[in-house]
């Protein structure tokens, strides 16, 4: 085996923290038996092949729109080479995946996702800050038209509201710089682990781990529920970003003692 993988994390950025388990469920189903932990403000992903290869193949999976008729909340299929991994967490209401779905009206799940998809075809993506890499993300289908991310990046959150920069860039149909790699793996990540639920309405936390574990444990991981493994315990809100509160975004997260 390899060297580790290593990704740069900021684990206080919530989207971060579920894009480094997204890329721990590919690297899995691209190489069975991927193991991941993380150290400080590193992710690191023990398996057989390399970051750039992950990426790569990350970058050109199909995405399928699983609902033709539904272009806003359409289950999704992310295909070959990762045994088709069904995408729909948004629509679970009993586990609390509908409470995290921060996009909502003309928002399409599935253009967003491959537009951020796109974007990480770009060399620059093939490195361990990839999650710091912000660009102007564009439809797949055409360079002239640009595409808004989900908002699961928790720097883009604060400069959503008018309360914040004086006026409102989502009213005025600004486009701003997106951070493609978050956007697109925290998406996947959330199918298999989502955070634990609190006694405040869409307050979540989750927990950093300090030993290597398969992609399996994720959820008891992600959740503290692993009590003989180190861990670091954040708490996140999914907060309203527009005034019609409709559109959410995940804000930074608090460290909090265990």
């Amino acid at each position: 085996m390899s060297e580790p993988i290593r990704i740069n994390v900021d684990p206080t950025n919530p989207g971060q923290f579920f894009a480094c388990c997204g890329l721990l469920e590919l690297a899995d189903r691209l190489w069975n038996g991927a193991e991941g932990w993380f150290e400080q403000r590193e992710f690191c992903i023990t398996c057989e092949g390399e970051l750039a290869e992950l990426i790569r193949a990350a970058s050109n999976a199909e995405i399928r729109q699983l609902d033709t008729a539904d272009d806003t909340s359409s289950p999704m299929e992310f295909g070959c080479p990762f045994r088709s991994l069904r995408l729909d967490w948004w629509q679970d209401e009993r586990a609390g995946g509908k409470e995290l779905k921060v996009w909502a009206g003309t928002m399409e799940s599935v253009r967003i996702a491959r537009a951020m998809q796109h974007a990480m075809r770009n060399e620059r993506f093939l490195v361990a800050g990839l999650f710091d890499v912000g660009v102007v993300a564009y439809d797949s289908r055409s360079s002239e038209k640009k595409v808004e991310p989900y908002y699961f990046d928790a720097r883009r959150g604060p400069n959503a509201h008018s309360r914040d920069v004086g006026f409102a860039p989502n009213d005025l149909q600004m486009t701003t710089t997106a951070f493609p790699s978050v956007e697109l793996l925290c998406l996947i990540g959330l199918q298999r682990c989502l955070p634990a639920k609190t006694d405040h309405l869409r307050v979540f936390d989750y927990f950093t781990w300090t030993k290597q574990l398969p992609a399996s444990l994720l959820p008891p991981a992600v959740c503290g529920l692993l009590p003989h493994i180190s861990h670091t315990r954040f708490r996140f809100e999914n907060w309203y970003r527009t005034g019609q509160k409709k559109h959410k975004a995940f804000r930074a997260a608090i460290p909090l003692s265990t």
